[in-house]
Parts: structure tokens; C-alpha cells; sequence
């Protein structure tokens, strides 16, 4: 069973991604979100471990500014009326090795679906400034369509030029809170 100092931790932004990637034609499109803000809550065994985290969908970034802000507009993300993501977990389970399942609802423009992520806790230490940190790499998948963000372009017949399914990647570190 792995062992975590029991708290409430903040994720510090600077050492935190928030990634995914989703099939564009032939290849991949990636893609993370730089607005966020998130805290993990560890108990003394992982049916106590919460996390909660708000993303900034308007903060999404592709490396290309037209994709973006077709992405901010309302074939996707309507930022305007829809800001933020959410993820609440409702469920964690220590799967042993440091990996945890970790079940939570993800809410985009205004749906919200269980969403499960595949963890593993990299570690805990001190930091050079006198806090203490954990490492934290999470894994899953989505459905954009089940999230109302069905924009497509047909190609090629019956083919589409995005594909439905997301993943994500979150590697983050977050910082105990006194």
C-alpha cells in the first residue's frame, strides 16, 4: 500500500501539465491547458484521497493561435458561456505498485460524465524551499461527442478529419499546505 503524508496539497502550476491529444487526420494533435488551479487531499488510506481541479478552457493551447481560438469558440469549448472544466473524484482505489484508480465527474459545457484515471504517485520529498511536494502522473480517456463537442469535418467519404476520443495525460506536482 503506498504511504502519503495525510493533507491537503495545492498543485503548483509551474511543475504541472495538463495535456491531451486527440487524432487530426493522419496523426495527432497535442495540446495542454496553462490555466488551472487544483488541490489533492490524502487521508490515511485512499478511500479518504480526494482531488478537485478547475481548468481555464480558455487557456488552451495547441501551438498554433488559430487552432486555438477555434477551439475557445462555440464548435467547441464556447468559452464564453462554458469558462471552466471541472474534475470532483468520488472514488479512489489503491491498485498497489503506486498506481491508484482514480474515479471522478468530469464536467464540460455543462455535461458532466464519470470519468476514470489511471495514477501513479511518483514519490513525496522536501523541496528547496522548505515544503514538501508529491509527483502525480494521470492517464485516461474521453469522449469529446459525449461532452456536446461534436464539430467535424468529413474526409474521404465516411471518414472525419478529428477523432472522437481524448486522451489525457496530467503530470503534476502539488505542494503540502500548512
Amino acid at each position: 500500500m503506498t504511504q502519503v503524508t495525510a493533507g491537503t496539497w495545492q498543485l503548483d502550476p509551474t511543475h504541472t501539465e495538463v495535456g491531451f491529444t486527440v487524432r487530426h487526420l493522419v496523426s495527432k494533435v497535442r495540446g495542454k491547458f496553462t490555466g488551472f488551479e487544483g488541490t489533492v487531499v490524502t487521508a490515511d488510506d485512499a478511500a479518504g484521497h480526494r482531488v478537485n481541479v478547475n481548468i481555464q478552457l480558455s487557456t488552451v493551447d495547441t501551438g498554433t493561435a488559430d487552432r486555438d481560438n477555434h477551439l475557445r469558440s462555440g464548435d467547441f469549448f464556447s468559452v464564453e458561456e462554458n469558462p471552466e472544466m471541472t474534475f470532483a473524484s468520488t472514488n479512489v482505489v489503491d491498485k498497489g505498485d503506486d498506481t491508484f484508480a482514480v474515479t471522478g465527474d468530469l464536467t464540460i459545457k455543462g455535461t458532466t460524465h464519470p470519468v476514470e484515471l489511471d495514477v501513479e504517485f511518483l514519490g513525496e520529498g522536501a523541496d528547496p524551499w522548505g515544503g514538501t511536494r508529491i509527483g502525480l502522473e494521470a492517464k485516461g480517456e474521453i469522449s469529446r461527442k459525449a461532452f456536446g463537442i461534436d464539430f467535424n469535418i468529413p474526409v474521404q467519404g465516411e471518414k472525419l478529419m478529428i477523432g472522437d476520443k481524448i486522451n489525457i495525460v496530467i503530470a503534476a506536482e502539488a505542494v503540502l499546505q500548512a
